[in-house]
C-alpha cells in the first residue's frame, strides 16, 4: 500500500471516515472538545491524514499539539496527562506563549487495517512532522492498548512490565520504545469522565445498579459507581513517553 501522509487541510470528508474507533464513553471527556472542535483552526499543521493512493480512502490519522513546558521532561511530566496537554495548548494559544515541544494526542487506524504496522508508520510521520517544525521533543500520554485485558492490575505495575527481550509487555508502548522513545512516568489521572448512572448505562449498556467498581469493556481501570449519589466517574491512567529528535 502506497500512502500520502500530509496535514488534513481541505480533506475533511476523508478525515471524517476515521471517526469513532473508540468506546462510546471516551467521546464524553469534557476536555476533548477544546481540541477536536478547534484543531483545524488552531493547529492544522499538526493533524496528519494518511490516504491510500490507489483507492483514495483514508487509512489513518494522527493528532498532536504544540505546547510549553518549562520543567525537565526526563524528571517527569504532569499527572493530568492528555487533559493537561490539551488545556496547556489552548492556554498557550490564548496567551501567545511560545511552545517548547509537541504532545501527541491520538493515532487512529481504520478498523480493518489495525495490526498491519500502520501505527508505527504514523508515529514516524508524527515525529518527522514535529522535527520539520523545529521541535526536538515529542511526548505522548500513551493509552496502553493491552491494559483493558488486565483491567485490575495497577497501572504502576503494568506500565514498566517488560518481556524477556527487554521491550514493554504492552503493544502500543512497545511501538513507541522501538521508535526510540523512553518511558518517563505514569499520568495517573490523564483523562476524567463523569456522568449520571443513566448516562453511563446509555454509553455502555451495563446496569450500573450497584455502588462500587464497575468493569467496562475498553476501560483501562474500573469505573467508580455511587448509586446513592447517582453518578459514576472514570479516571483513566496513561503513560508518558518521550521521543527526543
Amino acid at each position: 500500500m502506497e500512502l500520502d501522509i500530509a496535514p488534513i487541510g481541505d480533506r475533511a470528508e476523508l478525515y471524517r471516515e476515521l471517526d469513532g474507533g473508540w468506546p462510546v464513553f471516551m467521546s464524553k471527556d469534557p476536555t476533548g472538545g477544546l481540541y477536536y472542535q478547534h484543531l483545524d483552526r488552531l493547529w492544522p499543521e499538526f493533524s496528519l491524514l494518511a490516504v491510500d493512493r490507489e483507492t483514495g480512502r483514508a487509512v489513518a490519522k494522527a493528532h498532536a499539539v504544540p505546547l510549553s513546558f518549562d520543567g525537565d521532561i526526563t524528571a517527569g511530566l504532569p499527572e493530568a496527562g492528555w487533559d493537561w496537554a490539551i488545556r496547556t495548548a489552548v492556554h498557550d494559544h490564548l496567551n501567545g506563549t511560545k511552545p517548547t515541544m509537541i504532545s501527541a494526542l491520538e493515532i487512529n487506524i481504520r478498523s480493518d487495517l489495525r495490526g498491519s504496522g500502520l501505527s508505527s508508520l504514523m508515529l514516524t510521520a508524527m515525529r518527522d512532522n514535529a522535527a520539520r517544525h523545529g521541535f526536538t521533543d515529542l511526548v505522548a500520554p500513551v493509552r496502553p492498548s493491552g491494559k483493558p485485558a488486565d483491567i485490575q492490575q495497577p497501572i504502576d505495575e503494568y506500565a514498566p512490565a517488560t518481556r524477556p527481550d527487554g521491550l514493554p509487555v504492552d503493544p502500543w508502548l512497545r511501538v513507541h520504545v522501538r521508535a526510540g522513545a523512553t518511558i518517563v512516568n505514569v499520568a495517573h489521572y490523564s483523562m476524567t469522565y463523569a456522568g449520571t448512572l443513566a448516562e453511563w448505562r446509555s454509553w455502555t449498556g451495563l446496569p450500573f445498579d450497584r455502588t462500587g467498581p464497575v468493569e467496562v469493556p475498553g476501560a483501562l481501570s474500573p469505573i467508580h459507581c455511587d448509586v446513592a449519589q447517582d453518578h459514576a466517574v472514570y479516571v483513566e491512567p496513561n503513560v508518558w513517553v518521550h521521543h527526543r529528535m
